[in-house]
């Protein structure tokens, strides 16, 4: 049996449903790989991490976007929550690398650990907020607008 028929039965998935799974997937390995690769860049070149991960957050957000909007869902998101979503997801970002700063700071003298530590701890905080960011954009960003709830009433016969 193939595997999304097996993944399909035990957790009660439409293929749908797993191939949008698989697209957002794919999307954030992409604008990740591009993201981490400014992030160590900048922070390993003497940026701080603060402004790494904006930098970086930039780097990754456009192709994020775009793939997310054209091939993972196909329509057009709404830019609000999106905004807010992302910018949270970075604002945790800057929040955690630049503890993780002070710290490798303080214990690594190494600038080749240093930047290992804090770029790993930049990757792990949007690793963790993975499946949430999917959920919001699922529920929220992308969401198919909601049919009209309103039922056309035809007068009774009397």
């Amino acid at each position: 049996m193939r595997i999304h028929r097996r993944l399909a039965a035990r957790f009660g998935l439409r293929r749908s449903r797993m191939l949008l799974w698989a697209k957002y997937s794919a999307s954030s390995v992409i604008s990740t790989a591009v993201s981490q690769v400014a992030f160590a860049l900048c922070y390993w070149f003497g940026a701080m991490p603060l402004l790494a991960t904006v930098i970086a957050w930039i780097a990754g957000g456009i192709p994020n976007y775009l793939l997310s909007r054209r091939w993972a869902w196909g329509r057009r998101g709404q830019m609000l929550p999106y905004a807010i979503i992302v910018v949270g997801n970075a604002a945790v970002a800057a929040v955690v690398t630049s503890l993780t700063d002070k710290a490798a700071q303080a214990w690594i003298d190494s600038l080749f650990w240093q930047t290992l530590l804090v770029s790993s701890s930049y990757f792990f905080t949007f690793a963790a907020l993975f499946v949430v960011k999917f959920w919001l954009f699922d529920n929220w960003v992308f969401a198919k607008p909601a049919a009209d709830s309103v039922a056309v009433r035809t007068p009774a016969a009397t």
